[in-house]
């Protein structure tokens, strides 16, 4: 129970919470990728005379500072809690998501992507740390399979009804829509989740949990880095799905933007429903006595792998031969949404380091959309047009994840407890550590 329930003696409703940052999720990816249907836009490429590296390096901005700032909020909100830090910073990218389309210059909209990265970094490092408070091992996969459908959902909603609206409307009016529609997430937001600002009290024993686990420990465990590769592997993919994928079908595949929207909708349902169903599916195993991190490794190799068909679709030699591998290799990808998330960022991390440990592996993340971006946009340029080499370039990272998961997940190589700072702070002994010594007994 936590610190605010002893309060109030009411629990929370946490499935209720969980559903909430569901779509916290996928608004936040609304208002990230809803750009991607523009730079499909003749008129809006046309208006900044926008080259395929500055379309690559649009596509990019927003990473770079949602990277920079994922250490701070996890620092920010292991100490000061969830609710008000994530509610302030959900109003600002929602602003900026919207004053988009009030932009009239490239630095303009450059300096906008910015500020949406900054404000959207609070997200995974808010969420992780409600989830390792309030859910346990064989409920992990399954809160995080529904939690990351928000993030399916985000790009599988925002494609279509960004096209929609660019072409029913405008480029500068569909920013302008997406981003205010999103301020409604707010008002249940405040109503359901109580105040978790700490108290003097409060906040000095959060320094103290926190201390137990310091940020060297992070930095020296195989378990961070190969956590913090296969996140960038993952996120590679799936951002391009988000950033190029929409100017993929139209320019080579030939299809429409409204087509391309639809088409994006399917891959990121498909992803979506095998993520919930591989969360769901782990759960169930681990609460049948099978060893946790074998369990969830199975499902990322298999995921990873399985994503290496997008390969298949590129030398396709007819558009439904194409559109079918793109659905099911980013479909197949879901194999490793939830449990890569609950490996690395709860199964295999002491809850005193969450937060931290979150911003950490955010920063894989964001670095893989600006690197997917740019890089995609760089090998557009080198391969004259021809999406070949982008395509080559995300087989090659999915191989990559797949030999991270299997050689450097494992429970021996967690980040270890401070023992003489856990006394001081008054820990219960980890997860991790429990797990460790249940295997040598």
């Amino acid at each position: 129970m936590n610190t605010q329930q002893e309060k109030t003696g009411r629990p929370e409703n946490r499935w209720g919470i969980l559903v909430l940052l569901a779509l916290g999720l996928m608004i936040s990816f609304v208002d990230r990728t809803s750009l991607s249907s523009a730079l499909a836009d003749h008129h809006f490429v046309t208006e900044f005379s926008l080259s395929n590296i500055e379309r690559g390096w649009l596509g990019s901005a927003m990473f770079w500072s949602y990277g920079l700032l994922q250490l701070p909020m996890g620092w920010l909100v292991d100490r000061y809690g969830v609710k008000w830090p994530y509610a302030v910073c959900f109003l600002l990218w929602c602003l900026a998501a919207a004053a988009t389309g009030l932009m009239t210059t490239f630095y303009g909209l450059i300096l906008m992507r910015l500020l949406i990265g900054v404000a959207e970094a609070v997200v995974v490092p808010a969420t992780y740390r409600y989830l390792a408070n309030n859910f346990d091992e064989t409920r992990k996969g399954t809160a995080l399979g529904i939690y990351s459908i928000g993030g399916k959902m985000g790009p599988a909603l925002g494609a279509p009804v960004a096209a929609w609206l660019i072409s029913v409307s405008s480029w500068s009016m569909m920013f302008i829509v997406t981003g205010l529609a999103g301020l409604l997430w707010l008002a249940p937001w405040l109503r359901m989740l109580r105040n978790d600002f700490p108290d003097r009290q409060e906040l000095a024993q959060r320094r103290k949990r926190a201390a137990t686990v310091p940020l060297r420990n992070l930095l020296i465990s195989p378990v961070v880095w190969g956590g913090m590769v296969n996140n960038f592997c993952y996120s590679y993919f799936t951002f391009f799905c988000m950033t190029w994928m929409p100017a993929y079908l139209v320019e080579q595949r030939g299809l429409s933007l409204q087509d391309s929207g639809l088409y994006t909708f399917f891959s990121f349902v498909g992803i979506a429903a095998v993520a919930a169903w591989a969360g769901w599916m782990a759960d169930r195993l681990i609460a049948r006595g099978r060893d946790a991190v074998k369990v969830r490794k199975s499902f990322i190799v298999a995921g990873f792998l399985g994503g290496t068909t997008v390969l298949l679709g590129v030398h396709a030699d007819t558009v439904q031969t194409a559109l079918f591998w793109n659905i099911v290799s980013l479909s197949l990808l879901g194999l490793v949404t939830a449990n890569n998330l609950a490996l690395v960022k709860l199964t295999l991390i002491p809850k005193p380091a969450v937060g931290l440990n979150t911003g950490l592996q955010q920063v894989a993340t964001s670095l893989a959309g600006g690197v997917s971006a740019s890089l995609s946009g760089w090998l557009l340029h080198l391969g004259h047009g021809s999406y070949t080499l982008p395509m080559l370039a995300i087989f090659l990272f999915l191989l990559l994840g797949a030999a991270s998961a299997a050689f450097l997940m494992r429970w021996e190589w967690a980040p270890k407890v401070s023992e003489e700072a856990s006394a001081e702070a008054g820990e219960i002994e980890s997860p991790v550590a429990a797990e460790l010594h249940l295997q040598q007994r």
